[in-house]
């Protein structure tokens, strides 16, 4: 057995009662007893995400660009990507759209309830690699064909996790500790399929899991508000977006609208993600659609479903995203092919329950 503290320091610290004997633990209480097959596919050490962490600039300045700018700066092939919202509920369809227009390859994903954000990407062919919690399906929508072949197809390495285990995996990393531990997964093939590794609890000796944390290249959010130095704020659920936004390396606010740094100042308390996490401030009124944005404007069903039905054959599926994605400038001209200022009005209507009028940012 190898102690975790010093022979010496453990006796001296007994004699002191700062550690009755009893409780001296060794390293070997902690020893593995048993793991899940699936590979890591980010560094857990929290040391070198904060060697990272430290060469950001924390100067309050300016980070507005367009879309296309920041997907260009910030992503590069191979990064591991983290997607915010949940669902088809505030993601940042805007810029995932991006990364088709400008060929992104080779990413990772975390399959946090990754709906269409997941279909988009596995569309376009972005990903190779994806923890998952939730993918393929659209929820009651029904599955996407195009996400399933790929599985079917092996063209994505698979690791498994619970939505609740992603989730403290990110509060790790924003906690800056190299795992947490939990009781979850437990006699499941969830964790056999995992990259989690079972414990002993050195104060109880229960079983525990130690699920490591997750430090993502890049997260791209989608916020009600920003100011133009990253300062960001969301009604409504925020999901894991506050630990997402402190995990990652480089992270990318696509905002509803974007206000005064006087109005963040008000009211401190709104800003959920502060300046220093980001890097990229992009101005994308109705950039969820056709996801939900909560208090803003209902989900595009229609539209949805016009995804689900292209994406069951490759022959339709190529034709859909030439049309919707390759074959457009910008975010702004996808909207218009699905129908303007009238449609989104439309929606709006539908979230608010009542006529609703136009979108804050005048649009």
């Amino acid at each position: 057995m190898i102690p975790l503290l010093s022979a010496d320091f453990a006796s001296v610290a007994c004699n002191l009662h700062v550690i009755p004997p009893e409780e001296v633990y060794v390293m070997s209480e902690l020893l593995v007893s048993d793991a899940g097959t699936g590979r890591l596919f980010t560094d857990p050490d929290p040391d070198k995400a904060r060697e990272y962490f430290r060469s950001k600039s924390r100067v309050m300045k300016s980070k507005l660009m367009d879309v296309k700018q920041a997907v260009s700066l910030f992503i590069k092939d191979g990064d591991y990507v983290a997607v915010g919202g949940f669902g088809t509920n505030r993601i940042p369809t805007a810029a995932l759209h991006e990364i088709l227009r400008q060929g992104k390859k080779d990413l990772g994903l975390s399959g946090h309830t990754a709906t269409h954000d997941f279909q988009i990407l596995a569309a376009g062919g972005a990903i190779n690699r994806v923890d998952v919690a939730y993918v393929v399906g659209l929820e009651a929508r029904g599955l996407s064909k195009a996400a399933r072949r790929l599985f079917e197809e092996a063209k994505i390495e698979v690791c498994e996790w619970t939505n609740a285990a992603l989730a403290w995996r990110y509060r790790a990393a924003a906690m800056g500790i190299p795992f947490i531990p939990a009781r979850v997964m437990f006699g499941t093939d969830t964790f056999r399929y995992s990259g989690a590794k079972q414990i002993k609890c050195p104060f109880t000796s229960k079983k525990l899991l130690a699920l490591p944390a997750l430090y993502p290249d890049v997260a791209i959010i989608h916020v009600h508000r920003a100011d133009a130095y990253g300062n960001a704020q969301i009604d409504g659920i925020t999901v894991s977006d506050f630990d997402v936004a402190r995990a990652a390396k480089r992270v990318i606010i696509t905002a509803e609208r974007l206000i005064p740094h006087e109005e963040i100042r008000k009211d401190p308390s709104r800003t959920i993600i502060p300046y220093y996490c980001v890097d990229a401030v992009c101005h994308v009124p109705y950039g969820s659609y056709p996801g939900n944005m909560p208090y803003e404007y209902f989900s595009d069903e229609e539209h949805l479903r016009e995804w689900l039905a292209s994406d069951a054959d490759v022959t339709t599926l190529q034709p859909f995203l030439q049309k919707y994605i390759y074959g457009t400038k910008d975010f702004s001209e996808y909207l218009e092919l699905c129908g303007g200022e009238e449609r989104l009005l439309q929606l709006r209507d539908l979230e608010l329950l009542h006529k609703a009028g136009p979108h804050p940012s005048g649009m």
